[in-house]
């Protein structure tokens, strides 16, 4: 039988130094995500989009990729079907995302995880999974969600200020998306990926995507790069479940 000797005070300066210590580890990632926030800000401002549309969908999607795919469809008066299907396979590989750290939240209420869930994102996802990757005490496990939470709520704060800094003066550069800054993005992903793929489940989806990307790059609409994302992603929730379940067996 464990005693828990922590008064009021210290859970709370416990938990306060866990969200100020996942905030401070995504700082990289909030520089890279800087220009991608800009640039979707720009983008929208000079479109047929109202700016207030571009905020709202940054405030309530919150997820890059689908974003700009969104805007493109909306600007191209595409169905809503079809913009929902779309931004839904991009999205996808969240739950490969969500399987990985699903043992660290699942003792959570369902107000944490729906909560955690829509902070995840990729940057917080490469952020939160090497944390959990460290040795951690007994305690830091104890409020390693509030780490979870800092790092999301930064990421979050990034992406609406860049937002409206896109929106706000997009007009003013309206070349502003051919202008390479895009770049910066990439490398952010790069920095993701490489580190995660010491795991055979998504050295496999990286692999898989990238084969069928590839292979399907001739096809109209996108279609090949949205196919290489439902591939990548099943062929890493199907490995991700098999090594679990033969862990349990064992």
């Amino acid at each position: 039988m464990t005693i828990n000797n922590e008064t009021p005070l210290s859970a709370r300066a416990l938990k306060l130094s866990n969200l100020v210590k996942g905030a401070r580890d995504t700082i990289p990632m909030l520089v890279g995500a800087a220009p991608f926030g800009m640039i979707f800000g720009a983008l929208v401002s000079t479109s047929t989009m109202m700016p207030w549309h571009g905020q709202l969908m940054s405030l309530s999607v919150y997820a890059g990729s689908s974003q700009f795919i969104a805007a493109g469809l909306v600007a191209s008066h595409t169905g809503m079907l079809v913009i929902w299907l779309t931004t839904f396979i991009v999205n996808l590989r969240h739950m490969l995302y969500a399987a990985t750290l699903l043992p660290h939240v699942a003792h959570l209420s369902a107000r944490w995880r729906w909560l955690l869930g829509f902070l995840l994102t990729d940057e917080t996802f490469a952020v939160v999974a090497g944390h959990h990757q460290q040795p951690l005490s007994a305690t830091e496990r104890r409020y390693a969600h509030w780490y979870f939470l800092g790092s999301g709520l930064a990421m979050y704060s990034n992406w609406q200020c860049w937002t409206l800094i896109g929106l706000l003066f997009g007009t003013l550069f309206p070349g502003l998306q051919n202008m390479g800054l895009d770049y910066a993005m990439v490398a952010t992903f790069i920095a993701i990926i490489v580190p995660q793929l010491h795991k055979l489940p998504y050295l496999a989806a990286a692999v898989a995507a990238g084969s069928f990307a590839f292979l399907l790059r001739d096809l109209p609409y996108k279609l090949g790069l949205l196919t290489a994302v439902f591939v990548g992603v099943t062929v890493g929730m199907v490995l991700s479940r098999q090594m679990l379940s033969n862990k349990e067996s064992v």
